[in-house]
């Protein structure tokens, strides 16, 4: 395909037709300290291909990558152990430049992937009916909250205090260019999650109420009571989950009253990126629910000849509908990485999914009695999973980059997630991992011990 590149006068008559003063002006939304005043700092303006190259390893030499390092990082995204056999699978050519199956009678092996990828989802989530992913966890929450708008016709959205706050931020942002109304807090910083404190703040103009489970803090809140509260006042109650492999030890969320779930699926079968690909969850436990779900939908049939087939049953917005008929804005899902979760999640079965999640907290606990030893040091939460939080007398992002210095990824300081938030600085976020090795919780310990002294 050649490059046409806009003359001026293409260039005017396009921003005239839309109303933009300029180029820029395009831009305006883009926060000012987020856009470039000039050449990305540190890299030539120009330069050979080998010296690019040379530079560019320089660069990252410069970062400490996960396996080469006591690694307690989470909030969001884990390290998880992924098997060769998910790698080689998804790197087949049918799979790795396969396409959206828009003809079902070539696409067969796609469509019947992303069908048992449903209901591995489904199932793992305790609802009737999942979608063919979606882009990420917090592209999904929102996802749930515009769908909960259509279901309820109401634009009040609750959102828990201790709900991801990088989450809470796209539905705050989505919401700019809807008519919903975000009614959030800070998280409580505490040792059980202020369920009541949700509760009160659910009336009846609200259509959803948003909760992390586990949440931000690793603690588990009671979602069968704040279901109940949300049903009362004729809400939905939507559950965020962003480490699955917590519910091979924990109730699913539709077992405790959920109407839609979402999450993040990187956990199982995708390992940890710079900010993706990443997999977005949706699935929704009422059927009738069905047509206002975004994404898309494989389901089975039977061909001419009566043979088992799958086709795509329901795309809430593709290029052959209207748009003004469309229910998302998401048109196209993250089929590589549903797929890599689908082969994992199939490698674990039920009986080694449950055991996986068993050694998290088995090691999550000893992480956490160890932790409760070194002087300064107080685990906040009753209950975990394999994240937990711990207070540390002091800043906790002085800690961390104490600790990077010193070969050990400790965490993720609350003060990095909450900056604003002065009475948060001192907490720290610490994930446990099946990869995480008693030698491993020893080293935190001992660094911590001597960068606390």
């Amino acid at each position: 395909m050649r490059y046409l590149p806009l003359t001026p006068a293409d260039r005017s008559a396009m921003l005239e037709s839309i109303g933009a003063a300029s180029v820029d002006a395009l831009f305006a939304d883009v926060p000012a300290e987020a856009q470039l005043d000039g050449p990305i700092h540190g890299l030539p303006l120009h330069a050979s291909e080998m010296a690019v190259e040379k530079h560019m390893r320089r660069l990252a030499q410069r970062s400490l990558a996960a396996g080469d390092a006591a690694f307690f990082l989470g909030a969001g995204a884990y390290r998880h152990h992924v098997p060769a056999t998910v790698d080689h699978i998804i790197q087949r050519g049918e799979f790795l430049t396969a396409y959206t199956p828009y003809q079902p009678e070539i696409a067969q092996g796609t469509l019947q992937m992303l069908f048992e990828f449903q209901s591995q989802v489904a199932r793992l989530y305790g609802c009737a009916v999942a979608n063919a992913s979606m882009y990420d966890g917090s592209t999904a929450c929102w996802e749930a909250v515009a769908m909960a708008a259509r279901v309820t016709k109401r634009e009040r959205v609750v959102l828990s205090g201790a709900l991801h706050p990088h989450y809470a931020e796209v539905v705050r942002t989505m919401a700019k260019f809807t008519a919903d109304t975000i009614a959030d807090a800070p998280p409580a910083f505490q040792a059980r999650p202020d369920d009541d404190g949700l509760i009160a703040r659910i009336d009846g103009e609200t259509s959803c109420v948003v909760v992390q489970y586990p949440d931000i803090l690793g603690r588990l809140p009671d979602l069968e009571r704040i279901a109940a509260a949300a049903h009362d006042a004729g809400a939905l109650l939507v559950v965020v989950n962003t480490e699955p492999v917590a519910l091979g030890a924990i109730r699913s969320p539709g077992e405790c009253g959920a109407d839609i779930v979402v999450g993040e699926g990187q956990s199982i079968g995708v390992g940890l990126q710079f900010g993706g690909p990443y997999l977005g969850l949706f699935a929704v436990c009422d059927p009738k629910h069905v047509r206002q779900m975004p994404g898309r939908l494989c389901g089975e049939t039977q061909d001419a000849e009566g043979k088992r087939g799958f086709v795509l049953t329901l795309s809430t917005r593709e290029q052959h509908i209207r748009r003004e008929k469309a229910t998302s804005n998401i048109c196209t899902n993250s089929g590589l990485c549903a797929l890599a979760f689908s082969v994992h999640m199939t490698l674990l079965g039920e009986k080694g999914l449950r055991a996986l999640a068993l050694e998290n907290h088995r090691l999550a606990c000893l992480a956490a009695d160890r932790l409760a030893q070194v002087p300064g040091v107080a685990v906040l939460n009753e209950s975990f999973f394999n994240e937990f939080t711990v207070t540390l007398g002091r800043d906790a992002r002085e800690v961390v980059r104490a600790l990077a210095d010193r070969g050990v990824l400790a965490g993720v300081s609350l003060g990095r997630l909450y900056p604003q938030a002065d009475a948060l600085a001192e907490g720290l976020l610490v994930a446990v991992t099946e990869t995480t090795t008693e030698e491993d919780i020893d080293t935190l310990c001992a660094a911590l011990t001597e960068v606390l002294a």
